[in-house]
C-alpha cells in the first residue's frame, strides 16, 4: 500500500511539471484556464484516494482483501487519469509536436474533460466503498463509529 501512495505522489509530481513546462508554450495554450484546472483535478483525485482509503485501512468493516481489492481499484484509475497526463504532455512540449492553436486547444480539451470524468469515478468509487461500510455498520448497528470516521454527512456516501 505504501507503494501505492508512492505512485500517487509521482502522479502528481508529474501533473505539476507538465503545467511548469507549459509555461514555454505561446499565451493562448499558456493561459488555457482547463490546463490548470485539470492539473487541480490530479490533486484532488489523489486526496480523494489518500485520506478516503487512510480512513478506510482503519475501517473494520472491511477485510485486508477487500481493502486490497480497493486499493487495486484506485490504482487503476489513478493509472488513466497519468495516461490523461501524458497526453497533456503532449501539449506542453512543443519541440515533439507541430501543432496549431486550435489542435492543442482541442486536446487540452479532451485532457480536461477525461480528467474530470476520472475525479468524478474516484469519488463515486470512494462513496460506494464507504456506503458499504455504512451497510455493514448499520446491520451490526455500530454507525457512531462509522460517522467518527468518516463524518456524519449521509447524503455524501449514502
Amino acid at each position: 500500500m505504501l507503494s501505492l501512495l508512492q505512485e500517487t505522489v509521482k502522479i502528481y509530481e508529474q501533473g505539476k511539471k507538465y503545467y511548469d513546462a507549459l509555461k514555454s508554450v505561446n499565451n493562448l495554450v499558456k493561459d488555457a484556464r482547463k490546463v490548470q484546472q485539470t492539473i487541480v483535478m490530479v490533486g484532488e483525485i489523489t486526496d480523494i484516494y489518500v485520506n478516503s482509503f487512510q480512513k478506510m485501512m482503519h475501517d473494520e468493516n472491511f477485510t485486508v482483501d477487500e481493502l486490497s481489492a480497493i486499493a487495486f481499484g484506485y490504482t487503476k484509475l489513478l493509472e488513466e487519469s497519468n495516461g490523461v497526463l501524458t497526453e497533456l504532455k503532449n501539449v506542453v512540449n512543443i519541440t515533439t509536436l507541430s501543432m496549431t492553436d486550435k489542435e492543442r486547444m482541442d486536446v487540452v480539451d479532451k485532457c480536461y474533460n477525461d480528467m474530470r470524468h476520472y475525479r468524478n469515478l474516484v469519488s463515486y468509487y470512494t462513496n460506494k466503498n464507504i456506503s458499504v461500510s455504512y451497510l455493514r455498520a448499520r446491520k451490526k448497528s455500530d454507525l457512531d463509529r462509522v460517522f467518527g470516521l468518516y463524518g456524519t454527512d449521509g447524503q455524501r456516501y449514502w
